[in-house]
């Protein structure tokens, strides 16, 4: 697979989603770079003319069969890769949101190797980026304090 976000001339825009249910969060292992092998939140690329919750929804639905209700945003941070030479291999804006499962069925989707509902108090053990688990904190705070949309 040819990896267009390497080396862009400009950040590129993700959305990703700290899902809760039943007291456990989703967890994805990533197919491909950047983080290739890696357990992680599940998101994605905004596409041009799309807006980040429409995004949010089908990345969630193309990465974990499931459809979302979707809540407030955690957090927006960048994300910046060099490479040996200093140069930005990636640039990712990045912007989280909690959200809660609202049909369909959890399965490893296009872009994930593996899928899994984890207990949030047994993260180490996925040896998950800083950043993914002060997100994933954030986001069980906040989970306690916004009560999920009425549908």
């Amino acid at each position: 697979m040819t990896d267009s976000r390497q080396y862009p001339e400009r950040p590129i825009v993700g959305v990703g989603a700290v899902i809760i249910h039943e007291g456990k969060v989703l967890l994805i292992r990533r197919k491909y770079e950047p983080l290739k092998g890696h357990w992680s939140l599940p998101g994605g690329m905004v596409e041009i003319g799309e807006p980040l919750e429409s995004a949010l929804t089908r990345e969630m639905q193309e990465e974990t069969g499931l459809a979302v209700d979707v809540g407030p945003v955690i957090e927006v941070f960048d994300r910046i890769m060099r490479d040996e030479e200093r140069r930005v291999r990636y640039h990712f804006v990045l912007i989280d949101y909690l959200c809660w499962p609202a049909g369909g069925a959890l399965c490893a989707g296009s872009d994930v190797d593996a899928a899994i509902w984890a207990d949030p108090a047994a993260l180490a053990q996925y040896s998950l980026t800083e950043k993914a688990t002060s997100v994933i904190q954030r986001g069980l705070t906040l989970a306690r304090e916004a009560p999920r949309p009425v549908r």
